[in-house]
């Protein structure tokens, strides 16, 4: 469902004209199963963008269009 849901954001990205998407995410462990469908839908790791800071607590990865 997961993957579904996140290939509809994509999909509407695309067609909406979008160069990029970025996001935060948590860094613990149990937010590894989310990190590898992310990286499996061709996002990277990034530094901290937009009002964000560096964060012990986050990992930030953007995916370009």
């Amino acid at each position: 469902m997961a993957a579904r849901l996140l290939q509809h954001v994509l999909d509407e990205a695309q067609q909406r004209g979008y160069q990029r998407l970025s996001l935060e995410t948590g860094s613990q462990p149990f937010f590894a199963p989310a990190h590898q469908l992310y990286t499996r839908f061709g996002f990277q790791l990034c530094g901290p963008f937009d009002s964000y800071n560096e964060d012990p607590n986050s990992i930030f990865m953007t995916r370009n269009f």
